[in-house]
């Protein structure tokens, strides 16, 4: 699928400087940019969906854990004494 950008000429330039220097085509860094762009934009919106089911989840259930309890859980992790997670609780 052949797609169009319109750019002004100053970022048209700043794209040919970066494309010089890193030895690639102006198309393949714009192209590369999109990506990483649409990658994180994703993952975002990955993260916030899933938030939102866990706040779901806990205004059903009230299951929760208390920061305290995470942190000293995480505080055996490496250690001979390494904690399985602790159970939720309301």
């Amino acid at each position: 699928m052949a797609t169009s950008v319109k750019i002004d000429d100053d970022l048209k330039a700043r794209v040919q400087t970066l494309a010089g220097q890193r030895r690639r085509s102006a198309h393949w860094i714009m192209r590369e940019a999109i990506r990483e762009y649409v990658e994180r934009e994703e993952a975002r919106e990955s993260f916030k969906q899933e938030a939102l089911a866990s706040w779901a989840h806990f205004q059903e259930t009230g299951l929760h854990l208390t920061g305290e309890e995470v942190f000293a859980w995480l505080d055996t992790w490496g250690t001979d004494d390494e904690q399985d997670a602790p159970e939720c609780h309301t």
